[in-house]
C-alpha cells in the first residue's frame, strides 16, 4: 500500500502540459488551464512571475494615477494587462496607455501592440534582464512609440524612471531622458507625476 497515492493527493498535483515542440502559442496563454496569474509568453516560453514587492505595486499605483490625471480621451490607462506582439509573444506590461477605442468590454483580456502607445515595466529582481533588454527590443519591433522603464534608485524606496522613444527607422528605442524626483514629458501627451508621493502610498 505505501506506493499508492490517494485521491486526494492526485487532485492536488499539478499537472502543466509538457511545451509543445516549437513553443507555447499566445491561444494558449489565453486557454491552458490553472496557469498563475500575469504569466506572460515571450519567444514561445512560459514566464511565472514571482511575488510582487511592496515597490513594485506602489509604483505601479502611482504610475496608473499619475497618467490617469491628464489623460486624453482617446487614451485609457490600463494596469497588467497582456499585450499580443505575435503568435509567440504576449508580454503583460505593468502599465499601458491604450487606445480608447481599443477597450471593447470588462471581459477584455489583451490588447494588440497597435492599440499600445506607451509601454511601461518595473523591473524587479527576477524579470531584470527581460525589463532592460527582451521586452524593449520586442515593444519596439511591435512599433509601440514611447517605453519606459522603471527602477529604484539606489537602495532607497523612490522610482528612476528611463523614458524612450522609437525611432521610426531602425524600430529601436531612443533614450529620451532619466526621471527622478518627477517626470513631466510631452509625448504621448501632457504628463507631470510627482514621484516622490510614492512615499505617501
Amino acid at each position: 500500500m505505501g506506493g499508492t497515492m490517494t485521491a486526494e493527493s492526485v487532485e492536488h498535483r499539478r499537472h502543466w502540459p509538457v511545451p509543445p515542440v516549437d513553443g507555447y502559442t499566445v491561444d494558449d496563454l489565453f486557454t491552458l488551464p490553472d496557469l498563475p496569474p500575469h504569466t506572460e509568453l515571450i519567444d514561445g516560453s512560459l514566464i511565472i512571475v514571482s511575488p510582487q514587492r511592496n515597490f513594485h505595486a506602489d509604483v505601479i499605483d502611482l504610475l496608473v494615477s499619475g497618467l490617469r490625471q491628464s489623460v486624453p480621451k482617446k487614451y485609457r490607462v490600463k494596469r497588467e494587462m497582456t499585450v499580443v506582439l505575435d503568435r509567440r509573444n504576449g508580454p503583460e506590461p505593468d502599465v499601458s496607455v491604450v487606445l480608447a477605442d481599443a477597450v471593447r468590454g470588462p471581459d477584455q483580456t489583451s490588447y494588440r501592440a497597435q492599440d499600445v502607445v506607451l509601454a511601461i515595466e518595473v523591473v524587479s529582481p527576477d524579470s531584470e534582464s527581460r525589463d532592460r533588454t527582451t521586452k524593449p527590443y520586442k515593444y519596439g519591433t511591435a512599433g509601440i512609440l514611447h517605453f519606459w522603464r522603471v527602477e529604484r534608485d539606489g537602495s532607497g524606496r523612490n522610482p528612476l524612471i528611463h523614458a524612450y522613444e522609437l525611432d521610426p527607422l531602425t524600430r529601436s528605442y531612443v533614450h529620451m531622458g532619466m526621471h527622478r524626483d518627477r517626470i513631466k514629458v510631452d509625448k504621448p501627451y501632457t504628463i507631470d507625476i510627482d514621484l516622490t508621493a510614492i512615499d505617501e502610498l
